[in-house]
């Protein structure tokens, strides 16, 4: 165990309060304590007062959990969300006087949480839009993956629900590579060290010390444990992304987590929830094959355009993803699964900087005051808390440039990426368009959007305000 160390000036641990924030123990147990206690409070909240008028529920797991604290955390701090869940915290102590035993082969398996994430949530609030977002159905919900997570924890160790299992287990460890934080050792100090502290504290079963040389984090939930085990560890600021500038050991399930999650939220919201406001709604393929079926099924109380505009944004990405790599390993005369999962990493960008400027933007229209009137509401206080900004606020376009940005960052990333693949410089300036598809699908249907917009116009009774207004109607 080192003692002492002479840290560097990017090292987090070196200062004061950002000591305190990532190294203090009991700082970070209070807080892990508190953030559990609004979660199970949450929870409760949503059985006791299950109609609209709640909205403390909403305004935790809606407004603060998802999208505002992980969304922005990400690709900033890192896997912070991971390091303070009342899943993983709890788990922990499960764990310990659990069974132990190692998890079967067939469930170390990261699709298993992208499958729940997929279908389970996404499919589901698509085709019922109302269900999980009415606060009742938020706290079934959390309490189904509360149950599961606290029986895998018991039965299975090394915290292994949360690399395969959890729904934002790999989406975190996929997204937090666009992060400028890293957790690393000093070598020096490290090289003379006998008892490796570091790893023995980590619940996960991972070495600290081997970050570095694998530029990789693995399953880091930045739970920080290994900072107070040793001196030698460090929490760096580095340049954001930096680990995708270079090589190491892909995970397939990372790649396909930036596919699919880039089509279950801003492709299929820039369909359903954007394409279909206007009025060339009705000329999609998504709306045409939802009233098509329609004609032959009962949906009920389905959102069947929803449920089409899922499946389409789905399909279109995959096929773009995959088509696209194909021809370009095919130029590159490389092979196809090695391209796919080494340049797949330039897809990071696309979803999570798109997010952030939707999250900001509605943070400041409306997500600021729910939230406040929200935990106001949880400790028996009313209040009318005014927006911080309103729709029409010019200064709110500054997010919408996030967008633009994921994109150019996403080329900067491919083209680093392909410029490590060993071949001549004409095949990759060839290759580069093919293996950058979808990111110009992606660009492609932000720009096709404005266009409906404005060619168009908006419905005055588009398909989604009628389903919304259906949905609060049964709420």
């Amino acid at each position: 165990m080192v003692e002492e160390v002479q840290r560097d000036k990017n090292d987090l641990l070196k200062y004061g309060i950002t000591r305190f924030l990532f190294k203090n123990q009991s700082f970070l147990m209070a807080l892990r304590v508190l953030i559990a206690v609004v979660f199970f409070y949450a929870i409760y909240y949503g059985y006791a007062h299950p109609g609209k008028e709640n909205i403390f529920t909403s305004a935790v797991f809606w407004g603060v959990f998802w999208a505002l604290f992980m969304v922005v955390t990400l690709p900033t701090l890192g896997r912070v969300f991971c390091g303070v869940c009342p899943h993983g915290f709890i788990g922990k102590y499960i764990t310990k006087y659990g069974l132990q035993k190692k998890m079967p082969k067939w469930m170390q398996n990261r699709y298993i949480g992208i499958a729940i994430l997929m279908i389970g949530w996404w499919g589901i609030y698509y085709a019922y839009p109302g269900l999980f977002r009415s606060p009742l159905g938020t706290a079934v919900m959390f309490t189904i993956m509360t149950l599961l997570a606290f029986g895998l924890y018991f039965v299975y160790k090394d915290m292994s629900y949360c690399k395969s299992v959890c729904p934002i287990g790999v989406l975190s460890r996929a997204y937090a590579k666009m992060s400028f934080t890293w957790i690393g050792t000093y070598k020096d100090e490290c090289s003379s060290c006998k008892t490796f502290d570091c790893a023995s504290a980590c619940d996960q079963n991972l070495k600290p010390f081997t970050f570095d040389k694998r530029n990789s984090m693995t399953d880091c939930t930045l739970c920080m444990d290994c900072t107070s085990a040793c001196e030698a560890v460090a929490f760096k600021v580095q340049k954001p992304s930096f680990s995708l500038f270079k090589k190491f050991q892909s995970m397939p399930a990372e790649i396909w987590a930036y596919i699919l999650i880039l089509a279950a939220i801003p492709i299929t919201m820039s369909f359903h929830h954007g394409i279909n406001r206007t009025n060339a709604a009705d000329d999609m393929i998504w709306s045409k094959t939802a009233h098509y079926f329609e004609q032959y099924i009962n949906f009920g109380s389905m959102d069947a355009v929803g449920l089409f505009s899922f499946i389409y944004a789905v399909i279109f990405s995959v096929a773009a993803a995959l088509i696209g790599m194909f021809i370009a390993s095919k130029i590159l005369q490389k092979d196809f699964k090695s391209t796919f999962y080494d340049l797949g990493y330039a897809f990071a960008p696309l979803f999570i900087l798109g997010s952030i400027a939707h999250t900001l933007e509605s943070f400041f229209t409306r997500g600021s005051a729910k939230i406040a009137e929200g935990f106001a509401q949880g400790i028996g206080i009313t209040l009318d808390v005014a927006p911080l900004a309103s729709r029409g606020d010019s200064w709110l376009h500054i997010f919408g440039a996030l967008k633009w940005i994921a994109v150019v960052w996403a080329f900067v990333i491919l083209y680093k990426r392909l410029a490590k693949i060993d071949a001549t410089k004409m095949k990759k300036m060839v290759a580069f368009p093919f293996a950058a598809s979808l990111i110009i699908f992606f660009l492609s249907v932000n720009i096709y959007r404005g266009y409906v917009f404005k060619t168009y116009g908006v419905a005055k009774h588009s398909h989604h305000a009628m389903q919304h207004k259906t949905v609060n109607n049964k709420g």
